[in-house]
């Protein structure tokens, strides 16, 4: 054995320039068993990635407008990154690096701007997928590992996240533009250096996304939260609002010195929210527990409760677990920072303080929002402050507060049809048990994630439309045709007049003018000119209109309402119901039993209701696409594809690195096929 295997090495170290100078050709069998012929292997004997393969160097070829070629700066990469880039170029190529690097970025933005994790893992799995990356990955709350070429390389990222649907957003049609081959890897990374530095953001967006501009949402939400959640009255809102941009203020000194200051903002804020508090009520009494939890609002991650039962649900236990728990903490961190604070102002005797204004003479307990016309006006308000708190791109605030809207709606009115519907005698019979508030959550959760999902759809219908028109794909329009392009082109001046858009949307309107003129010449054969002519801004322009027309991130749109169907404040009330024991003849105290029960049924209820509003749509989607005869194969993988990644909101998408048996059917024939490929090289 010993000598045959020197043979064969003498053999293969005899032929280095025979392997150099020319490609191994050998045979290959697709799925179907065709017989085709090509190149599989060359000299340096490394293993192709598997799957789709690298992207088609023909992208910008195959364009309306010819590009100009794009190379990203991998100078500008971390240390870390840098070098496993450089070893990877080495082994696969440029590109093969160069898409990790993306997957790697994409993950990591994402995660900062706390999207889904089960959504980013199979964003992630369709990046492998289609360019066969040898990459894994684990998506911690705060840590995150990636692995690529079976662990050879390791990068660990510590990623602390904040509310960012606009990243959400863009770093998501980014993706899905380079899956579909819209733009090259090159492009990708470009752009998501220029989304980081605001280049694709409107005015009011940048204004309002950090500080101090971000001040002006805080006594914003906080006196209208106050109100619509927390049985305030119109007195407790102006003091909300003042004690709101106190605790603005707090955050913005804490941030901007930076470091390990960062760390002290949930005391802080806690501390200044309840001496303020304390002092006010001195001067004048108001209901403080309203006031707390309003202006506190801000601060708790209310969405976390529901996404950690979801990741739960889901198999991701340790995530599920560790955010559930974690945001607990931090809750109670501000809980007792405020009531340290009301302590602090009112001389110690912060329990009586606490009591005494939440009687009926300071608070609303249990007022009817049903018999206030203004109670929709005031919910919009205080949604809109949510948006701006989650940095929503002022553009999309109209489908996002539809999306809300329609959720508080379905919840609120189910929750008392349920109550009329059960009555006994007249008196509600649901109030001995939770049924109605967890029925009516599962409603205003599946209602709301339905309407996103639809208005996702019907909006990126009409983008890809817009698309097509501005680059003159589209023949012969229909007269309805021209009535949505028209209104689209006139939504887009006004809102880019008044800031709400970006710059380069309304910058696009001349763009159009002008292709739209270099199509008739084209067309005219006496003409001279023989392609389109751009400069290199409206290069720029085209780049941005392929990766908007992208489809929309539903989880951009739906995190927001789910923050609004369940308040984070619950488990304040927990909290709060611990450190200031309600009196035993208090009949509107709390029992800490109480307050836990309400919180676990919120936030399952909430989850179940996601996971029935994913199913519903992902079946009717499934339906649609077996009832379509005329459907056609791309379009076909393009639906299943983004099913796929609809599962990724509600389910744990299952890799072969994670259970060799989770491979599905079509799938395994590609492997068997790769397999009897290098079977024949071998032999």
């Amino acid at each position: 054995q010993l000598q045959s295997i020197v043979r064969a090495r003498q053999i293969e170290v005899a032929r280095p320039v025979l392997l150099q100078s020319r490609t191994v050709v050998a045979r290959s069998v697709d799925r179907d068993r065709h017989i085709t012929f090509g190149p599989i292997m060359t000299a340096d004997r490394t293993p192709k990635p598997k799957g789709d393969g690298l992207m088609r160097q023909d992208i910008r070829m195959n364009r309306t407008i010819e590009t100009s070629e794009r190379k990203f700066d991998v100078k500008t990469l971390p240390d870390d990154m840098r070098r496993v880039h450089d070893k990877l170029a080495s082994r696969f190529g440029e590109e093969y690096a160069l898409l990790w690097v993306f997957t790697l970025r994409t993950a990591t933005e994402l995660h900062r701007a706390w999207h889904m994790t089960l959504l980013t893992s199979a964003l992630l799995l369709q990046i492998k997928k289609k360019f066969g990356l040898r990459m894994t990955w684990n998506l911690g709350v705060f840590k995150c590992i990636f692995r690529v070429e079976d662990g050879d390389y390791e990068i660990h990222r510590k990623v602390p996240y904040d509310y960012d649907s606009e990243y959400q957003d863009i770093y998501y049609r980014i993706a899905e533009a380079l899956i579909e081959e819209q733009i090259t890897v090159h492009e990708a990374l470009i752009y998501q250096t220029e989304a980081k530095h605001g280049l694709h953001t409107s005015r009011i967006g940048r204004f309002l996304r950090d500080f101090p501009g971000r001040l002006v949402l805080y006594p914003f939400q906080a006196s209208t939260i106050a109100y619509i959640f927390f049985e305030a009255k119109f007195y407790d809102m102006g003091v909300a609002a003042v004690v709101g941009l106190a605790a603005g203020l707090m955050e913005y000194a804490l941030s901007h010195v930076g470091g390990q200051a960062k760390v002290l903002i949930d005391v802080v804020v806690g501390l200044t929210v309840g001496i303020i508090s304390g002092l006010w009520y001195d001067y004048r009494r108001f209901c403080v527990p309203s006031v707390f939890l309003g202006v506190l609002y801000w601060f708790f991650y209310g969405t976390a409760f529901v996404v950690g039962i979801l990741e739960i649900i889901a198999g991701e236990l340790e995530t599920g677990v560790t955010r559930f728990i974690a945001v607990s903490v931090k809750t109670f961190v501000l809980s007792l920072g405020a009531s340290l604070g009301l302590m602090i102002s009112v001389g110690g005797d912060a329990l009586k303080t606490w009591q005494e204004s939440q009687s009926d003479e300071y608070c609303e307990p249990g007022q009817d929002m049903r018999h206030y016309w203004w109670r929709y006006p005031m919910y919009i308000a205080s949604s809109v402050a949510v948006l701006g708190q989650y940095r929503l791109p002022p553009s999309q605030y109209p489908r996002a507060l539809i999306v809300m809207t329609v959720g508080y709606a379905v919840q609120y009115e189910s929750f008392i049809g349920f109550g009329q519907f059960y009555s006994v005698d007249g008196n509600d019979a649901f109030t001995e048990d939770h049924l109605d508030t967890a029925a009516s959550n599962v409603a205003g959760a599946a209602a709301a994630t339905v309407t996103a999902l639809f208005l996702s759809w019907f909006i990126n219908t009409h983008k890809q439309y817009y698309r097509d028109r501005v680059l003159n794909k589209v023949e012969d329009p229909s007269a309805m045709g021209n009535f949505i392009f028209g209104a689209m082109r006139l939504s887009t001046y006004i809102l880019g007049t008044i800031g709400l858009l970006r710059e380069s949307d309304y910058q696009r309107l001349d763009l159009d003018e002008k292709l739209t003129k270099q199509k008739s010449e084209l067309d005219d054969e006496t003409h001279e000119r023989q392609r389109y002519e751009v400069t290199q801004e409206e290069e720029n322009l085209f780049l941005e209109l392929l990766v908007s027309s992208e489809d929309l991130n539903p989880w951009a749109i739906l995190m927001p309402a789910v923050y609004q169907l369940v308040p984070g404040s619950v488990i304040a009330k927990l909290w709060f119901a611990s450190i200031f024991p309600p009196s035993p003849d208090d009949p509107n105290g709390t029992s800490t039993d109480s307050v836990f029960s309400n919180l676990m049924v919120v936030s399952v209820s909430l989850a179940l209701g996601l996971i029935f509003g994913f199913a519903i749509v992902q079946t009717v989607v499934w339906v649609v696409g077996k009832c379509n005869p005329r459907e056609s194969e791309s379009k076909e993988k393009t639906r299943l594809m983004r099913q796929e990644m609809m599962e990724g909101m509600y389910t744990s998408p299952e890799t072969p690195e994670d259970d060799p048996a989770s491979i599905r059917p079509e799938d395994k024939e590609e492997e068997s096929a790769d397999s009897m490929a290098e079977e024949e090289i071998s032999s």
